[in-house]
């Protein structure tokens, strides 16, 4: 269920708030993780605080502009921080993109899945999306039963699209359309 005031979102287990400054030394000490780094597009690696600090103080002016929307993913009662989960606002053909990443410690637990669905259903109700789509590095295939989770399907595979770690990748774009519009 979406707050607008709080700007958050919550689930059965999780609260998706807006990330704040103190949340950056997490949110570091998550990303500074080669795990999580082979299977992003854009975290450097190693993860300084510094990128912690300066990707959250974008957050409130791409939110208030409507350009992209990022949610710390948290424990609905504890408030401790799990992941990252953010869409992108392409407004003229009515869709973005999905994207989220998920501190090693607490893979396994359904969190990425239970946020995703979250996000996908406020795009839809709150912002009005046509489709939702999200895309995945093929060597990361629990990142696609997320996306297959949340009711996404299979679209397209580009091949050796992405030169990470001194070899290409295939990507492979999922995606969700309203059906209710």
């Amino acid at each position: 269920m979406y707050n607008a005031e709080k700007r958050t979102i919550t689930t059965e287990r999780l609260t998706l708030r807006p990330f704040e400054l103190s949340d950056a030394d997490r949110v570091c000490e998550f990303c500074n993780n080669y795990n999580i780094y082979k299977s992003t597009l854009t975290l450097p690696y190693p993860y300084p605080l510094e990128s912690a600090i300066s990707w959250i103080r974008t957050h409130e002016d791409n939110f208030n502009n409507n350009e992209s929307y990022e949610f710390a993913i948290t424990d609905k009662y504890t408030n401790e921080l799990y992941g990252a989960i953010g869409l992108t606002n392409n407004k003229i053909h009515r869709n973005g993109e999905l994207g989220y990443w998920i501190g090693e410690e607490y893979w396994g637990n359904g969190f990425a899945t239970e946020a995703a669905k979250a996000v996908i259903e406020f795009a839809f109700s709150e912002k009005h999306y046509h489709k939702v789509y999200a895309r995945y590095f093929a060597s990361n295939p629990g990142s696609g039963r997320v996306m297959e989770k949340c009711g996404m399907v299979k679209e397209g595979l580009l091949l050796q699209h992405i030169y990470k770690e001194n070899k290409f990748e295939d990507l492979i774009y999922y995606g969700i359309v309203n059906t209710e519009v």
